[in-house]
């Protein structure tokens, strides 16, 4: 089974979601401020737990606007998705 965002995105809301959502969207905040960009690899790195979930806090920062997706040519894989800010 490959990674869905509407199958994950109700684990974003439980509790245990939102102390991951939180500590990555803290991440990729920081991340982009320092670079002005962050891959999807350095912005869940400092996290545990399911991968996927991850992913899912990821896709809700982009659904918030909070973030955006550069769009890539040279991977298609999900650790390589690059991210910055609509104000960067």
């Amino acid at each position: 089974m490959a990674y869905e965002y509407a199958v994950q995105r109700p684990h974003v809301f439980t509790e245990d979601g939102q102390v991951m959502f939180l500590k990555i969207r803290d991440q990729a905040k920081a991340l982009i401020a320092k670079s002005g960009a962050a891959t999807c690899e350095k912005i869940i790195g400092g996290c545990t737990g399911d991968s996927w979930d991850m992913l899912a806090c990821v896709d809700r920062l982009v659904e918030l606007k909070e973030i955006m997706e550069v769009p890539n040519t040279w991977s298609k894989a999900g650790q390589h998705r690059l991210f910055t800010t609509f104000n960067s």
